[in-house]
């Protein structure tokens, strides 16, 4: 299978709707995370929603997988004496981490990822400009500030992910002290954020941390001038 063609069936993940097996409701699979029995009968998840077998699916909140454990909701949707443990949410954010990272790793070496604040400020001013912002959670706010107004003054829209660390994107980058980066539009930038809606969704982020760079203020200084550091 092709590198385009996953990306193509990945994308289709978040057309699809499931029932959430701990509230009943049908939701987009980009809400939810998949579970699957492994041949021991543990329940693991499967974020990438590939892993052979029946999955049940639950919202993508770190609330709603302890109550799937503790209310055994897994054997109940399985239909099978399956064993899931009290550390079933950590490891499905580990997981899904782990996912974005090497995502993140697979953008850059392609050629879809740019790093450091000089060269997504040229990135937004460049014919391909970027589809998604990608902002360490603990960093400066004044150069984050300074991105989102400087894109937004330029009639851009690109999403903004900022759930992850500075060290968690420098592991995936190969860098220490990764602040800013940008991923051009395509399907790594679709997937990366989807991924990191349901990663803030599992960390109990606030949902402004994934938000609109149109929502941006704007300083009239700022409106028109080239960016600075």
């Amino acid at each position: 299978m092709t590198a385009a063609r996953k990306l193509d069936e990945d994308e289709a993940m978040g057309d699809r709707e499931r029932r959430d097996i701990v509230s009943g409701e049908i939701m987009p699979e980009h809400r939810l995370i998949r579970f699957v029995a492994d041949p021991d009968g543990n329940i693991v998840p499967d974020v990438a929603a590939k892993l052979p077998g029946r999955g049940a699916w639950v919202s993508a909140s770190r609330k709603a997988i302890i109550e799937a454990v503790e209310k055994k909701l897994f054997a109940r949707s399985l239909k099978a004496p399956v064993k899931a443990d009290a550390d079933l949410g950590e490891r499905t954010e580990k997981a899904l981490v782990s996912r974005i990272l090497g995502d993140l790793g697979l953008a850059r070496r392609g050629g879809n990822l740019v790093l450091g604040f000089d060269n997504v400020a040229r990135m937004l001013d460049s014919p391909r400009a970027p589809a998604l912002l990608v902002e360490a959670s603990d960093g400066s706010k004044d150069g984050k500030r300074k991105l989102f107004n400087a894109a937004y003054a330029r009639g851009l829209k690109p999403v903004v992910m900022e759930c992850l660390t500075s060290a968690e994107l420098g592991l995936a980058l190969g860098r220490d002290n990764v602040i800013h980066a940008a991923v051009h539009p395509g399907g790594l930038a679709e997937r990366l954020t989807l991924d990191s809606k349901r990663l803030n969704a599992l960390r109990g982020a606030d949902e402004s941390l994934h938000a609109d760079v149109s929502k941006a203020p704007v300083s009239g200084r700022e409106q028109k001038t080239k960016v600075k550091p």
